[in-house]
């Protein structure tokens, strides 16, 4: 046989061995997926949740045998800042999570796949994979942040901008772990808006990889290489459950940043954000995701099936952008000073936090005028709709419990998006689809989010605090109104 002839049996060989190899990991993170339910977490399923919610999870585990709980800091309110190791291979990876304390989804996955690794199931794959690596969670990096669900730390410092000057003593436990480790691979687990899009698609960026740069020239050595390919096998896992769903942050180089900088001290460093999901406020979904390509990265580092990775397809990953609102309407027809104009108007719906780290919305119209590059969580062409200023229903009521003796859905039919109390709730929202408002309140001039549709002299649907109602239902589905004193 000629050695042409051998050549081409080896490539052969070789690639049927690779696309074996690949299915066979392909139907193992599917059976991951699929039996998510069995390792999820379930004493965790807001995103709002302290310390002390972690506490009893980690204890838990400093009493199995296999794993190694070690406190390596404390926050500046005296938290503990605790790592959990298992594994015991010569590969070490480190995954540390909300070091921005409202940033907390990576941090229930990360538990999530602490069940994984404890649990009875898949024992040959995990006993193989923890033969050659060394895995060492930090979940909860700024627990004093998390426990006012903010994103810097108590000091006011953005510990992602910290890794120079090691203001902070979470920071300087960060970089200790990181230095005595001399880890080989890192994870730096955060959230991003989830108004950020994959560019020129109208899909959400769910979640969003960087390699991060080590210098402003953006180089690619062994150690930033290794990430992009780790990467890439990440994103080929994805696309299966989240497709066209995965973006690429912007990889400019900060200097005071903990992933560039842990990238140049010679950790391969994967950057995760975890943005948006349709109908997913609590990041449920995405939480599922996380556990699923966090463990495909992990198999892929202990068998180093990550080595076969194209670096260039890295570069394929579509770019995040930030082109999403939660409403968009396309065409309404808007009059001003006896013009009639065609607006487009994009409506977000913000989060307000309360002290006990619950929240309700407050939306606003956040962009009016040519939005045709932009997208919608939910969208509604309004060709040939005419906008319709939502009024204050002229009869006064005493208080929210003589109110609900009205037909509040009839009263919105009628074009009438406030009602007058002369006793309002001390809340400041309420869970009917109409805001309630005291006796001297007046609309405001400038663009509000409480408005009708009307077509051919008809109220058709209804924008209710940025919320979208379509009139001819039997029942509104409105997170909640305003109460505007």
């Amino acid at each position: 046989m000629n050695f042409k002839k051998l050549s081409f049996l080896f490539f052969v060989c070789a690639f049927f061995t690779l696309s074996s190899s690949t299915a066979q990991d392909k139907e193992l993170y599917r059976e991951l997926y699929n039996s998510y339910e069995n390792f999820k977490e379930k004493s965790i399923e807001k995103r709002r949740f302290t310390q002390t919610k972690i506490r009893p999870l980690i204890d838990n585990f400093n009493q199995k045998e296999n794993f190694k709980v070690t406190k390596v800091g404390e926050s500046i309110e005296g938290r503990p800042l605790q790592l959990i190791s298992v594994g015991e291979g010569d590969v070490d990876i480190f995954l540390w999570s909300q070091m921005h304390g409202d940033e907390s989804t990576a941090t229930m996955a990360i538990f999530d796949i602490l069940n994984f690794l404890d649990s009875e199931a898949f024992l040959e794959e995990k006993e193989e994979m923890l033969k050659n690596v060394k895995l060492h969670f930090l979940p909860m990096l700024n627990p004093d942040g998390a426990a006012r669900f903010q994103r810097r730390n108590l000091l006011g410092v953005d510990i992602n901008r910290d890794a120079l000057r090691l203001q902070s003593p979470e920071s300087k436990a960060l970089k200790n772990v990181r230095d005595s480790l001399d880890a080989d691979f890192g994870f730096n687990l955060h959230d991003q808006s989830t108004y950020y899009n994959a560019e020129r698609t109208p899909k959400p960026a769910t979640i969003s990889y960087l390699a991060p740069a080590y210098n402003y020239e953006k180089s690619i050595n062994e150690v930033r290489g290794a990430a992009m390919q780790v990467i890439v096998q990440m994103n080929n896992i994805l696309q299966e459950y989240a497709p066209g769903q995965v973006g690429r942050y912007n990889d400019d180089f900060e200097p005071r940043a903990f992933g560039d900088n842990i990238q140049k001290w010679g950790t391969s460093t994967i950057l995760i954000e975890s943005g948006g999901y349709p109908n997913d406020p609590e990041k449920q979904e995405i939480r599922k995701l996380n556990f699923v390509s966090i463990l495909a990265a992990i198999f892929s580092i202990a068998d180093e099936d990550y080595k076969n990775a194209e670096i260039s397809k890295y570069e394929e990953i579509p770019n995040n952008d930030r082109k999403l609102f939660d409403l968009k309407l396309t065409g309404l027809t808007y009059e001003l000073l006896g013009e009639d104009y065609i607006l487009d108007l994009g409506i977000n719906q913000y989060e307000v936090q309360n002290e006990d780290l619950d929240y309700f919305y407050n939306s606003s119209i956040s962009d009016q005028g040519d939005l045709s590059t932009y997208y919608g969580y939910e969208e509604f062409n309004a060709s040939g709709y005419k906008f319709e200023q939502g009024k204050i229903y002229p009869e006064t009521f005493e208080n929210l419990e003589r109110f609900q003796q009205e037909n509040i859905s009839e009263i919105l039919k009628e074009g009438y998006s406030y009602v007058v109390l002369k006793e309002l709730p001390e809340d400041d929202f309420t869970k009917l689809p109409i805001n309630l408002v005291t006796e001297d309140f007046e609309i405001p001039d400038i663009l509000q989010p409480n408005f009708f549709l009307k077509k051919d002299g008809n109220l058709e649907y209804a924008v209710i605090n940025g919320f979208f109602i379509d009139l001819s239902e039997e029942k509104f589905d409105v997170e909640n109104a305003l109460i505007l004193d």
